[in-house]
């Protein structure tokens, strides 16, 4: 990992702190670029599909997780 990564991680803590939530889990597949990121470890039992091609996943009217397609080309990194 490259110290840039390293810094725009630590750019993001406060961010992430902030939100209201307890956990959060997180795994980039590179070769599909695609982003899964977990609230709760619940089965989600509905899905729903954005126009910006991210998954919501839900257990009951609860976020439990999204799936984020084309994740690096997202947001440009300096």
């Amino acid at each position: 990992m490259e110290k840039a990564d390293v810094m725009n991680i630590i750019k993001a803590i406060p961010y992430l702190a902030s939100l209201s939530i307890d956990h959060m889990w997180m795994d980039y597949d590179r070769e599909a670029d695609v982003l899964y990121i977990t609230f709760n470890r619940e089965p989600a039992d509905d899905t729903e599909m954005s126009d910006e091609n991210i998954l919501f996943r839900y257990k009951g009217d609860k976020l439990v997780g999204m799936t984020v397609m084309g994740a690096s080309k997202r947001i440009n990194v300096q």
